[in-house]
């Protein structure tokens, strides 16, 4: 079986968001749970606190004012960062640590440790942009990711994939002037951020945005999502792949629109996991993004646990 890493940290929970706020520390709390309870999988997976990310290496993606910034605000007790955005004393430690988790996996998936990843963190990244928060992200863990993979261990080649409802908007900013790596969002249309139209390719064609509507039969989402998939490795073959792992693409989540079950992001995870193994050594770093509804959350990290893992599905 591949060597897979559980990636967390326990600062991750120091962001205080309120318990009325979608994106609150019960998401981890029962990730955790769920990933203890499946005796089969937490005694397969490698299971590594994370560090946090310095200044220098956020510094890679967002301004220095923009972090300092963040960090100032959390010093001073906290406030809000934009109006979805909350940032508690605590959250300079927990966005600092969600992407420093995404950046051991990559150094994990990259040395050997773990060919593949996924990090329970959280604030979410994927709507943050170079110098402000965005919908409930502060640091862009994920795209900071990628551009680490270039910069730090000289890849020449990374995909970035994101089946989060929302459009990884702020992923797509921080990654589109660098042709090298390329990004895949499938997402809801029309819906939050507004962004992600077919047409937007980025400057250099290099950002596929798959905007879907809401309420679709399921298999639609898959299907979709593996085409687009294999469209970009039509003449792209990456060194490396970060996925974004909103699970607020199953049905009944509290904000989105998408119908997925379980069998799909098992299909999903097995797809990807399965391109990775033929384009890049098997090498993939999970991320947690979105999913709003903690206890189908969790479920839905077991199942895409333990397809990275190569264990078999239950039920």
């Amino acid at each position: 079986m591949p060597r897979t890493a559980l990636l967390s940290h326990s600062d991750c929970g120091r962001h205080d968001t309120g318990w009325g706020h979608p994106e609150h520390v019960g998401r981890l709390v029962a990730i955790m749970r769920a990933v203890r309870n499946d005796f089969e999988l937490f005694q397969q997976l490698e299971h590594v606190e994370g560090r946090h990310a310095t200044v220098d290496e956020l510094a890679l993606v967002h301004s220095r004012d923009y972090i300092e910034s963040v960090r100032e605000l959390c010093l001073a007790g906290g406030g809000r960062l934009d109006i979805d955005t909350v940032a508690s004393e605590g959250s300079w430690d927990a966005a600092t640590a969600a992407a420093g988790c995404v950046l051991d996996a990559v150094d994990m998936a990259l040395d050997g440790r773990a060919t593949r990843s996924f990090a329970a963190i959280r604030p979410p990244g994927h709507h943050a942009v170079r110098d402000r928060a965005m919908g409930f992200c502060i640091f862009g863990s994920v795209a900071l990711g990628a551009h680490y993979a270039r910069k730090v261990h000289g890849l020449e080649r990374v995909l970035v994939a994101d089946w989060d409802v929302h459009h990884g908007n702020g992923t797509q900013a921080l990654l589109q002037d660098d042709p090298s790596i390329r990004f895949l969002s499938m997402h809801q249309w029309p819906f939050y951020p507004g962004t992600g139209a077919a047409a937007d390719r980025g400057p250099h064609g290099s950002v596929l945005n798959v905007p879907m509507a809401a309420g679709l039969d399921p298999l639609q989402y898959v299907e979709a999502f593996e085409r687009s998939f294999d469209t970009i490795l039509d003449d792209f073959h990456p060194e490396l792949i970060l996925l974004s792992a909103g699970f607020d693409c199953l049905a009944g989540d509290a904000i989105g629109g998408f119908t997925l079950e379980m069998d799909h992001i098992d299909r999903l995870t097995r797809f990807v996991t399965a391109r990775a193994d033929d384009v890049c050594g098997g090498r993939l770093v999970s991320a947690l993004e979105g999913g709003y509804t903690p206890l189908r959350l969790a479920e839905a990290v077991v199942v895409h646990m333990r397809a990275l893992a190569g264990l078999p599905a239950v039920g």
